[in-house]
C-alpha cells in the first residue's frame, strides 16, 4: 500500500458515504424516479374472500370516473406466458400466482384488478368504485385447523438442506433417563415487515424493452422474473434500486406491484407507478409466519445435555409452500449426543411468508433459548453457567469444527458489561428506586456464515480516482460505505477517492442482499477486482509499488477488472457461523404488570469487523426489533376468514423511541481466516436473534411467571404460570 490512510481504512468507523445526500434529501428511491412524461398511477383492488372465485366483477363507474385511463381485471388484461422461474429466494414448491390472468381467488387480499388514472387520487377514487363479488369456496383459515393438516417441507427442501426431521442418536430414551427434564410450548405470532418506505414500482416500455425502477433487494432477480412473466430474454429488461427504505427481506422477491405496474405501462402505452398503501403491505407482501414450537431438554444435575426433542411448525400458503430452517440451531447450538427435530408446514389460505430479519434461527432459538432458561431454574443453576457448561468446539450435527466459535467470550464481555455478577438469582427478589420489580435474563444468537458467487467491477480513472461497481442493495446496513473502504484499502487510495455505485441491473451481478453474506460475498469479489485493476496499471509500468494515483496520471486512460469470485470447499471442511450473547434488564410494574426494558447489552464474534460504526448500528437496530418481537408486534389475524385486522402503524405496535432504552452492542476480537478471503462473518441478521428470550427469560427472573407466547402483553403476565 502507497497510502497509509488507506492501508488501515477497514476496520475504522466511517461515516456513511452516501449519509449526506440521504440527509439532504437527494437520494431517489423506487417510487420517487421520473420515467419522463405521461406518467400514470395504478390502484390495486384486493379480493375480500380467502378463497374462491370471482362471480361478476363491475367497472363501469370506474372507468368512467375523471382521470381514468384503464381498468385491468382477468376479463381485458393480457394472457402472460409466465415461465417458469425460482430465485433462491423464491420458495422451490408451488407456483407464484398469476395475477389477473383467471377468477380464481387463493388468500384474502390478493390483486383482483388495477385502476390506471392520470393521478394518484383519481386512481385511488376508481379502484373504490370497482365492484367485484364472488363464489366463495371452502378454506383453512385459522390456524389450528391448518396445524391438524400440517406435512413436512417435501423434496425441492430436502435438496436445499432442510429436512422435517433431523437429529441424532435417541432423544426419547435419553430424555426417559435423564435426572432432570423440562417440556413446553412457545408460540410465535405472524409478524408483518414494515419498513419505512412501502413496496413500489415504476415502469416504463420503450421500443420492447422494460425498465423497472422498483424498491428490492435482489435487481437481478426482478429482471428474471420480469423476463418469465413476460417472455422477455433477460437483456431487454433493466431494473433500478439504488436505494432502499428499509426491506428487513420484504424486498428479497418481487410483489404484485412490479408485474401490475408493468403489465399496466404495457397496455397504456405510458410510464405507470403502482404502490402499496401500508394495509396492502399485510395482504400482499410476506410475513414472518406463525409458528408453534415444542422443545423438552434433558440434563444430568451438573446441567451437561442428554437430550434435546424440539418439534416446530409454521404455517403457508395454499399455492407455494414456504419452509425455514428454524429447528437446526437445536442441533448445533450446544454439546449434546441425543437430539431429535421435527419441523412441519401448516398450509392456509394466506399469502405466501417469506423470509424475515433472521428467519427461522429468530424463532426457533427463541424457543431453545427460553427452555435453556427453564432447564436452568429446574437445575437451580446460573443460565450462564448452564450454556458455558455445553460450550462445544465441534458442531455435533455435522462432526466438522467450527471455522471459529466465540460464544463463551462473547458471554463474558456481555456479562461484565451488563454487570450479570450482580443479579439475585432468586424470582422477583429484585427491585429498583420506582419499587418495580426487575428482573435480569441472557440468550444465545447464532447465524450461519455463508458467502455466495459475486462480481465486481473496479474502474481506475487517469485523474487518480476509482469507480467500483456491482448490482447489490444497500437497504440500510452501510453497503455504500463498507465497499468503499474494501476498495479503498485494497487500491490503496484515499476514501474520497473512491466511489462505489449500485443498484442496476447494468453492473456486475450480485447476489441477494440478505442472509447476511454480502459483505462475504461481494466484498471478496470487490477486493478481487480492485487487486486486479491495480495489479494491471502497475504492470503498465513494471512496478508493483509505485504510486497508483501518480501511475493512472502518467498513463492517461482507463484501467478496468471485472472479477467473479465463488466460495470454495471451507463450509464442508468448516461449520461457519457468528455466535452472540445477549443480556436484557425489564422493569415489571408489580401492580399493572406493564414491562420495561431499560437495557439491552449483546456481545458477538463475527470475524472481522469492516465497519464498527455501520456494525453496531445493524447490531442495536436488530435489537429494537427484538425488542418489538418480545413486547409490541403480532399480527392478528381472523381465523374465520384470515384477514389481518389490524394492517396499520396504529394497531401493529413497533417500538418507538420512548419504549426503546439503552443499547449496548460490542465485537469480541475474533479472526476466521477460512469463511472468506475478509475474514468477515455476518452480522446484520443476528442482532435479532435471542433478544425476545433475553426478554422473556428477564421477565420470569422479575416475576417468577412465563410467559410462553409472545409478545409478552399484561394479560399474559397476568395469566402467565407460576414457576
Amino acid at each position: 500500500m502507497t497510502s497509509t490512510a488507506a492501508a488501515s481504512v477497514v476496520g475504522q468507523p466511517v461515516s456513511r458515504v452516501d449519509g449526506p445526500l440521504k440527509v439532504a434529501g437527494g437520494a431517489t428511491y423506487a417510487a420517487e424516479f421520473d420515467p419522463g412524461p405521461g406518467l400514470c398511477h395504478g390502484a390495486i383492488v384486493t379480493s375480500t374472500v380467502a378463497s374462491g372465485r370471482i362471480a361478476s366483477i363491475d367497472t363501469a363507474a370506474a372507468e368512467a370516473a375523471p382521470g381514468v385511463v384503464a381498468v385491468l381485471t382477468h376479463r381485458n388484461a393480457p394472457v402472460l406466458p409466465y415461465h417458469e422461474h425460482k430465485g433462491l429466494t423464491d420458495p422451490p414448491e408451488g407456483e407464484r400466482i398469476h395475477l389477473l390472468q383467471d377468477d380464481r381467488v387463493r388468500h384474502q387480499g390478493q390483486p383482483v384488478a388495477l385502476a390506471v388514472a392520470e393521478t394518484l387520487e383519481e386512481a385511488v377514487y376508481a379502484a373504490s368504485l370497482v365492484r367485484v363479488s364472488y363464489r366463495p369456496e371452502s378454506a383453512v383459515t385459522a390456524f389450528s385447523d391448518a396445524v391438524a393438516h400440517a406435512v413436512p417441507p417435501g423434496p425441492r427442501y430436502r435438496d436445499r438442506g432442510l429436512e422435517g426431521d433431523g437429529g441424532r442418536g435417541d432423544a426419547d430414551a435419553a430424555l426417559g433417563a435423564a435426572p432432570v427434564r423440562i417440556e413446553a410450548e412457545y408460540v410465535m405470532p405472524r409478524l408483518n415487515h414494515n419498513p419505512i418506505e412501502p413496496h413500489g414500482t415504476v415502469a416504463r416500455w420503450s421500443e420492447g424493452e422494460l425498465t423497472l425502477w422498483d424498491k428490492t433487494q435482489w435487481v437481478d432477480n426482478v429482471r428474471a422474473e420480469m423476463a418469465a412473466v413476460f417472455g422477455l430474454p433477460p437483456d431487454r429488461v433493466r431494473v433500478v434500486s439504488p436505494f432502499v427504505g428499509g426491506a428487513f427481506g420484504s424486498g428479497l422477491r418481487p410483489w404484485a406491484n412490479v408485474t401490475l405496474a408493468a403489465m399496466a405501462s404495457r397496455h397504456v402505452d405510458r410510464p405507470v407507478k403502482v404502490v402499496l398503501t401500508r394495509r396492502q403491505m399485510f395482504g400482499i407482501t410476506g410475513y414472518r409466519p406463525r409458528s408453534t414450537h415444542r422443545v423438552a431438554l434433558g440434563a444430568d444435575r451438573d446441567g451437561q445435555l442428554l437430550a434435546i426433542r424440539h418439534e416446530g411448525v409454521s404455517e403457508t400458503s395454499t399455492y407455494e409452500t414456504y419452509a425455514e430452517e428454524q429447528l437446526g440451531s437445536s442441533e448445533y447450538l450446544y454439546a449434546c449426543r441425543d437430539v431429535a427435530t421435527r419441523y412441519r408446514v401448516a398450509p392456509r389460505n394466506v399469502q405466501t411468508p417469506n423470509d424475515m430479519r433472521g428467519p427461522g434461527k429468530v424463532t426457533g432459538v427463541h424457543a431453545l433459548e427460553c427452555a435453556m432458561d427453564e432447564l436452568a431454574a429446574a437445575l437451580d443453576m446460573d443460565p450462564v453457567e448452564l450454556r458455558l457448561r455445553n460450550d462445544t468446539i465441534v458442531d455435533q450435527s455435522t462432526g466438522v469444527p467450527f471455522s471459529s466459535r466465540s460464544l463463551r467470550e462473547c458471554y463474558q464481555a456481555a456479562g461484565e458489561r451488563f454487570g450479570w455478577s450482580r443479579r439475585n438469582p432468586r424470582p422477583g427478589a429484585m427491585r429498583d428506586e420506582r419499587g418495580r420489580l426487575v428482573g435480569y435474563g441472557c440468550a444465545s444468537a447464532t447465524w450461519p456464515a455463508m458467502r455466495q458467487a459475486a462480481e465486481a467491477r473496479a474502474r481506475l480513472l487517469p485523474d487518480g480516482s476509482a469507480v467500483v461497481s456491482s448490482s447489490s442493495s444497500d437497504m440500510g446496513p452501510g453497503t455504500y460505505t463498507s465497499m468503499t473502504q474494501v476498495a479503498a484499502e485494497t487500491l490503496g487510495l484515499p476514501l474520497e477517492r473512491v466511489r462505489f455505485e449500485l443498484g442496476d441491473t447494468r453492473m456486475p451481478t450480485a447476489p441477494v442482499h440478505g442472509g447476511s453474506w454480502t459483505m462475504a460475498s461481494l466484498g471478496s469479489a470487490v477486493q478481487a477486482a480492485c487487486a486486479e485493476a491495480r495489479r494491471r496499471a502497475l504492470a503498465e509500468i513494471g512496478r508493483a509499488d509505485a504510486d497508483l494515483a501518480a501511475v493512472l496520471r502518467q498513463i492517461g486512460e482507463p484501467v478496468e477488472a471485472t472479477v467473479r469470485t465463488e466460495p470454495g470447499d471451507e463450509l464442508r471442511r468448516y461449520s461457519a457461523h457468528s455466535f452472540g450473547a445477549v443480556f436484557a434488564e425489564v422493569a415489571v410494574d408489580p401492580d399493572l404488570c406493564t414491562v420495561r426494558v431499560p437495557r439491552l447489552v449483546g456481545a458477538y464474534g463475527v470475524g472481522r469487523v469492516v465497519n464498527p460504526k455501520t456494525a453496531r448500528s445493524q447490531i442495536t437496530g436488530g435489537m429494537v426489533m427484538g425488542m418489538g418481537m418480545a413486547l409490541t408486534e403480532r399480527t392478528e389475524v381472523d381465523p374465520r376468514d384470515a384477514r389481518p385486522v389490524n394492517s396499520s402503524l396504529a394497531d401493529y405496535l413497533v417500538p418507538v423511541n420512548a419504549d426503546v432504552g439503552e443499547l449496548d452492542a460490542v465485537f469480541v476480537d475474533e479472526e476466521d481466516p477460512h469463511v472468506n478471503p475478509l475474514g468477515v462473518k455476518g452480522l446484520g441478521e443476528i442482532g435479532t436473534v435471542g433478544v425476545a428470550a433475553a426478554i422473556c427469560n428477564a421477565v420470569y427472573h422479575a416475576t417468577g411467571r412465563r410467559v410462553r407466547e409472545l409478545p409478552v402483553t399484561v394479560e399474559r403476565v397476568l395469566g402467565a404460570a407460576v414457576r
